[in-house]
């Protein structure tokens, strides 16, 4: 498929995985208590993969919980099921490591290329002032932010694309039609958004692309896997490579 994006007025974008760099963000906050034990070796994608799993389950089972809440109860089995030393100190710190978690270096330039041209919206898992910690280190002012916390679940729950698509027409008069979703993760952002009819962009930063033909084997990293790709409009390695291609 040709780059034709000339029909677009609205970008949504996912922020974690997309935006910033949570999967070294989040091996970094396993440190702690990775480092305290030398009975386990724990790779890295072992250690997103399970976080995965667990940060799932708890999305699932406490949809109104704030996101810090959620990583420190993510944390805290995280260390139970591999026997590791914790307390509520370092779930805590785990818990709001979200501020330390930095951009990719392309994040920055890639949307202010964007904005030149699109409404930028945010759609994101994380609660609002944590992605004003975020939003600062972007160094850029969105056009809109819903969060789960505010909508009262997680993606990928298709409510909480509903009540973006709600919003977004409200505010800015743009249709369905008129918006691209622009995020990294198949499970969080593209199955549901393709369910509801949204245009999308996989922003394949870990090159994955290659390998979708086997989805079901893969590690996804820090997001949950897919039994199957969902359809994807078009696909860029990262956002400046996606950028470009939207405004030329």
């Amino acid at each position: 498929m040709g780059n034709d994006f000339s029909k677009i007025k609205a970008i949504t974008l996912d922020c974690y995985g997309t935006l910033i760099d949570w999967e070294n963000g989040i091996w970094d906050a396993l440190q702690p208590i990775l480092s305290k034990s030398s009975q386990i070796s724990l790779s890295k994608g072992e250690a997103l993969q399970q976080f995965a799993v667990l940060e799932s389950q708890e999305q699932c089972q406490s949809p109104t919980m704030q996101y810090p809440e959620i990583l420190k109860s993510v944390h805290h089995r995280f260390a139970e099921q591999y026997r590791l030393e914790t307390n509520m100190t370092l779930d805590q710190k785990f818990g709001e490591s979200i501020s330390k978690w930095r951009p990719f270096a392309d994040s920055s330039r890639a949307l202010q290329m964007l904005q030149s041209r699109y409404k930028l919206i945010i759609l994101s898992n994380v609660h609002r002032k944590g992605f004003e910690e975020s939003q600062q280190k972007l160094n850029i002012q969105f056009d809109a932010v819903y969060t789960a916390e505010e909508i009262g679940s997680y993606k990928p729950n298709l409510r909480n694309f509903e009540y973006m698509l709600h919003r977004i027409k409200i505010s800015f008069g743009v249709e369905l039609s008129d918006v691209l979703h622009v995020a990294q993760s198949l499970y969080h952002d593209h199955e549901p958004a393709r369910r509801l009819g949204l245009a999308n962009v996989w922003i394949d930063r870990n090159n994955y692309f290659s390998k979708t033909s086997k989805a079901e084997n893969s590690n996804w990293g820090a997001t949950s896997p897919v039994s199957k790709v969902p359809k994807l409009d078009f696909v860029f390695k990262s956002m400046e490579e996606f950028a470009r291609a939207a405004v030329e």
